[in-house]
């Protein structure tokens, strides 16, 4: 009876039914799987609830994905199209949040073509990388709290061309003019330096000597960011 209420409309005679239990155990497994890679996300990372409950389910979706495949070839390549749009209405992540993404639906695909054993190995494995990496904070960079970012706001009547460039060459390893922007109706300039310190310790003495240069207006500090916006 159950096979008869779970078996497509459109399947033929010959066609191969994936058994109630086969597809409970399957998403049984992926569930638990996405709930390790969560975990394992979580451990020594920032994270969002969102994107902690979606790694959780993805491997369950792919994993049904799959198992509704089944070998069926077109079925695959449509389902691949319908995949490749979700790409393109959602904000961009980190590299680090795609990874884990690309980890889950691995995960559920493995788990979709009914080896469970490999999936939970996979899953093991790659989680534990991944906390390890976080543990030793593997890739972070050295020093960071040399890599500044300056905004300055200086009045309109002052040539940015060059005004703070003999302060910072006391201050600085290096120093690059990456933004000018107008502000306050066009009657100042805010501009953006991207420096590396001689010494972190002399940051306030290095606010102060801009202080006195652009006539005690706004500067903002912060830490230097290494791109615009990641993958």
């Amino acid at each position: 009876m159950l096979e008869t209420i779970f078996k497509g409309l459109f399947d033929a005679e010959t066609a191969t039914v994936i058994s109630v239990t086969d597809f409970i155990i399957c998403i049984g497994c992926s569930l638990v799987l996405g709930l390790i890679m969560a975990f394992g996300y979580m451990f020594r990372a920032r994270y969002t609830k969102s994107f902690v409950v979606t790694l959780a389910i993805l491997p369950a979706v792919v994993c049904v994905v799959i198992m509704m495949v089944n070998g069926n070839v077109g079925t695959g390549v449509a389902v691949a199209g319908a995949f490749s749009l979700v790409r393109f209405r959602s904000v961009p992540g980190t590299a680090k949040e795609i990874g884990m993404l690309f980890l889950a639906m691995g995960a559920g695909l493995i788990a979709g073509m009914g080896y469970i054993g490999f999936a939970f190995l996979f899953t093991v494995i790659l989680c534990a990388v991944n906390m390890l990496y976080n543990l030793f904070s593997f890739g972070a960079r050295k020093n960071s709290a040399r890599y500044k970012s300056f905004r300055i706001t200086i009045p309109e009547d002052l040539d940015y061309t060059g005004v703070f460039e003999e302060i910072f060459k006391d201050y600085t390893v290096s120093c690059e003019l990456s933004k000018v922007k107008s502000t306050n109706m066009g009657s100042m300039f805010r501009l953006t330096y991207d420096v590396v310190l001689r010494d972190p310790s002399k940051e306030k003495e290095l606010i102060d000597k801009i202080r006195q240069r652009n006539g005690n207006l706004e500067i903002t500090v912060s830490r230097q960011e290494t791109v615009e916006s990641q993958l």
